[in-house]
């Protein structure tokens, strides 16, 4: 099966094959391919109401071209996912969007809020390290609260068991009250 797929691209010489949680994946090593970013949406805490009293809320991330979703919670305004998504990350890196929405069976799904998540604090710590294998837990970056981003308070980046994460605190942007909580992972291109 891998080499039919393989076949049936233009030039499968440049591809890098990644094998994650069971699913194929490829990614155009010569395009800046610089490795995945594993998104856990872990809840969300008081959520705006879209329906008469409550909402069925899910969450999208765009990243460049890229577009993920969690399950639907039916009927909750304080979900809790516990749902890792993944994402591909390439050079140059933008910022990471999410969009909360109410899923809505005959209608369009309403907006419940957004955010964007800088990558920058993360992805360049990371590559500063280098193999995260190497050190001891530590903090390594910061992505700093201010009037310009949604954070509720300073995210640190860290290196936790040899891995690089971050844990987000996030206040929805543009709706009346909504906060998510977040957790990163960076997941170097391996060489």
């Amino acid at each position: 099966m891998i080499f039919e797929e393989l076949r049936d691209l233009k030039d499968p010489a440049h591809w890098i094959c990644s094998i994650k949680s069971g699913n194929l994946q490829f990614q155009e090593g010569k395009e800046g391919f610089i490795g995945n970013l594993k998104v856990k949406v872990i809840k969300g805490t008081d959520l705006a109401i879209r329906d008469m009293m409550t909402s069925d809320p899910y969450v999208i991330f765009t990243l460049g071209q890229q577009t993920v979703q969690t399950t639907v919670i039916k009927s909750n305004l304080n979900p809790v996912w516990n749902e890792e998504l993944m994402l591909s990350v390439t050079r140059p890196f933008g910022l990471l969007n999410l969009k909360v929405f109410d899923y809505d069976l005959f209608s369009s799904d309403d907006i419940m809020g957004e955010a964007d998540i800088d990558l920058h604090p993360l992805i360049t710590s990371a590559m500063a390290y280098g193999d995260p294998s190497m050190f001891d837990d530590m903090q390594i970056g910061i992505w700093m609260k201010s009037q310009d981003n949604a954070l509720i308070d300073d995210s640190e980046v860290k290196i936790v068991g040899g891995k690089v994460k971050q844990e987000i605190l996030i206040k929805l942007q543009n709706v009346e009250s909504g906060e998510l909580e977040l957790a990163l992972e960076w997941m170097p291109l391996e060489s």
